[in-house]
């Protein structure tokens, strides 16, 4: 039977280490896959368990030198750290200031003049000391995984030094180690906590409501149905929907908006958000294990899991590289001494340093340090990027599709222009007694239809006041080609379409609005009651989103050359959107097979396509896109599948924002492993030419690891300005 699992490792420092566990659990009998994710200091495993059991896993993961946090433990780490991790820090941190201390005793008392074998046996045992934990971990390497890692070639390197009587050098080598192992751990643990700061979102305990009292419980008691009371103040514990009270709740936590959102009852409210100056009671409508924030940091947690095509690139070369320069260590100790060209101790020396250089710890680090603090940094922000390739090929991205309805505009066709017969300026019930009527009597005949069009005259008379001027229409039927007549208060209302408005003399008078309305892309719906002889119109549109224009310009300023529209509507609605909103180009009546159609051609004519909807009508399209992106995800379980990376506000500019995002981590990738490349090359020159030595190559490699971890890092605070 296949079992997936995760387990959180303990006293996990160094990159080229998690490479080594990986091979090691990989190579047990009955482990399908395993993935050790460095950055978060976790192994996702596949495995048969009637082959093998997780105990024996755990037992591996032990014996390579690490921990393994259980499942109590585990969870309280997710948001303190462990009281292992501290101790396990603590002594780390003792070996390297031992270490030190000796080194500068030593140092000292040769200064002095104090004999040699002295300073000689003092920096002997800052070797021990600095290395006894690097030696460990090098032997369960080397027994278990069969596997050179940084720890076997410093603890080769310290080893050889000592044999050729480079103490000094030794002891420095192992001092470098420690320190830069702890600095490289304090650095990840800030991209760690990134993560895991959205798990401290989510308060442990709750109000629940009971027929007699309020109770103080855990999160993980409730269940769907319980109501909560929630103060002002405090954090919101479960997805729900507000029965009683009025408030503003703070929803940047989880969609990153920067203003409150009011919230009534009937409004969904979500987990982790914060509330206002309002009580709220609220019914629970999902499990602590299920609601959005949950979902939204297992989908972190998975996307990290995901090694990007950089990550992949960086794990071939790191196989490959480590093994070619131990062979040519070999060869540079034996060879150069063989041919005459020099003492054995000074070519072994040599091979020392190559040792140390054939570690390519800052090349492992060098993608995904970049990657979690993207990711990280673009949750904070209400983006969910669904794993590090997308991060890539959003950063990569050259040509924008979008679709037009929910996306481009509001999704919600309203009443935008109109008029009666009667009166000459717009329709205006407040004003025209008239007009009043007319849309009294649409929302009549309307009233029991669920069509967009009808729901938009029915709300437009409620907000008007006109709604409840006349019961719903009696004996409503349907006019082929022409609309629906029904029976308002002993009169006979038509309400339909405008298409024969021309060949009537009594509608003529409208033509002219009517043909500049329908030319903006607007619907038509004419009213007549046939009665009275009553006349007029509605014009009706899904009306624009105020941002979409600004959002093009950025998204031009960001590097993305061209923008699409692609909609089902007609020519004309399509090219008055697209004059609005400033895209570059449209395609119009488009059914769903022929939207992906249209992105396979941007495809074939620009390499990188984003596409750009609700998820639900035009999810082949975003699936065929290089990276589909979804807006207003917060509580959409079907948004959130489909989407490689989804907007969780209903709010168009946090997609600048996230191409400015991918493409600043694509840029770092980029820096840092063409940095990490270089000292690796650089030194290999070095250390054949006999310039480089021993603490020179270990503060380089150390040195080059923690660079790029920190310029990984800077993504972290990024704070999404109008750059390229």
């Amino acid at each position: 039977m296949m079992a997936k699992e995760t387990l959180d490792i303990k006293g996990m420092d160094c990159a080229e280490c998690a490479l080594t566990l990986e091979r090691g659990i990989a190579a047990i009998s009955g482990v399908h896959q395993a993935h050790v994710d460095f950055t978060l200091a976790r192994v996702a495993l596949d495995y048969d368990s009637q082959e093998v059991s997780r105990e024996t896993i755990v037992k591996q993961v032990r014996e390579l030198g690490y921990g393994v946090e259980e499942s109590a433990e585990s969870s309280g780490a997710s948001r303190h750290r462990s009281l292992w991790t501290v101790v396990r820090q603590q002594r780390q941190e003792a070996s390297a200031i031992v270490s030190g201390v000796l080194i500068g005793l030593a140092f000292g008392l040769h200064l002095a003049g104090a004999s040699d074998v002295v300073s000689h046996v003092l920096y002997a045992a800052a070797t021990l000391v600095a290395g006894y934990t690097s030696a460990r971990a090098a032997w369960a390497a080397l027994r278990t995984a069969r596997s050179l890692d940084m720890n076997v070639l410093m603890t080769l390197a310290a080893i050889g030094a000592l044999a050729i009587g480079e103490f000094e050098e030794g002891a420095v080598v192992t001092f470098l180690f420690a320190l830069g192992n702890l600095l490289e751990g304090y650095t990840l643990d800030r991209a760690r906590n990134a993560i895991r700061a959205l798990m401290d979102l989510t308060p442990l305990q709750a109000t629940r409501l009971t027929d007699s009292d309020e109770q103080q419980v855990p999160v993980e008691e409730l269940a769907v149905g319980d109501y909560i009371l929630v103060r002002p103040g405090e954090r919101i514990p479960m997805d729900g929907q507000v029965l009683e009270g009025h408030s503003a709740v703070n929803q940047a936590p989880i969609t990153g908006e920067s203003l409150p959102v009011e919230k009534v009852p009937g409004d969904e409210v979500f987990a982790g958000t914060i509330n206002g100056s309002g009580v709220l009671t609220v019914e629970v409508t999902r499990l602590a294990a299920d609601n959005t924030l949950a979902r939204i940091i297992q989908m972190v947690e998975q996307a990290q899991a995901q090694k990007a095509p950089s990550q992949r690139f960086v794990d071939r070369f790191a196989r490959i590289y480590t093994p070619v320069v131990v062979v040519g260590a070999l060869l540079v100790a034996v060879v150069p001494p063989l041919a005459g060209m020099g003492p054995f101790v000074e070519w072994l020396y040599r091979a020392l340093v190559l040792l140390v250089i054939a570690c390519p710890c800052a090349l492992v680090i060098s993608t995904p340090v970049t990657i979690v603090s993207g990711i990280a940094r673009a949750a904070r922000a209400g983006v969910l990027i669904k794993g590090g390739a997308y991060l890539e090929r959003a950063g990569a991205l050259r040509v924008i599709a979008f679709d037009k309805t929910g996306t481009l505009t509001q999704g919600q066709p309203v009443v935008v222009a109109g008029r009666c017969a009667n009166h000459d300026a717009a329709l205006s019930p407040e004003e025209c007694a008239g007009c009043r009527d007319l849309l009294a009597k649409a929302a009549a005949v309307e009233a029991r239809s669920e069509h967009p069009l009808a729901r938009a005259i029915v709300e437009q008379a409620q907000e008007f006041g006109v709604g409840q001027d006349y019961a719903p229409a009696e004996a409503v039927e349907a006019l082929a080609g022409r609309g629906v007549r029904g029976r308002v208060d002993g009169h006979s209302v038509i309400v339909g379409s405008h298409a024969h408005i021309h060949g009537d003399s009594h509608l003529e008078l409208f033509c002219d609005e009517v043909d500049a309305a329908t030319a903006k892309g607007q619907t038509i719906v004419m009213v007549e009651d046939e009665c009275c002889g009553q006349q007029g119109y509605v014009a009706i549109a899904d009306t624009l989103r105020e941002t979409v224009p600004q959002v093009i310009t950025d998204l031009r300023r960001a590097g993305i050359q061209r923008t699409v529209m692609l909609t089902g509507d007609n020519e004309g609605t399509a090219q008055a959107v697209a004059s609005a909103t400033g895209v570059d180009e449209f395609r119009a009546g488009l059914l769903p097979e022929q939207k992906v159609e249209e992105v396979e051609r941007l495809l074939a004519q620009y390499g990188k396509v984003a596409m750009v909807g609700d998820g639900i009508n035009d999810a082949p399209a975003l699936a065929r896109a290089t990276v589909g992106i979804v807006m207003g995800a917060a509580g959409s379980d079907a948004a959130l599948e489909t989407a490689d990376i989804a907007l969780m506000a209903d709010d168009l500019t946090k997609l600048p924002f996230t191409i400015r995002l991918s493409r600043r981590a694509l840029s770092i990738i980029r820096q840092n492993v063409a940095f990490a490349l270089l000292i690796k090359v650089a030194f290999l020159v070095l250390a054949v030419a006999g310039v480089a030595t021993l603490w020179m190559a270990v503060f380089a490699d150390m040195g080059a690891s923690l660079l790029v971890t920190l310029n990984g890092m800077r993504v972290l605070g990024y704070r999404g300005l109008n750059d390229q």
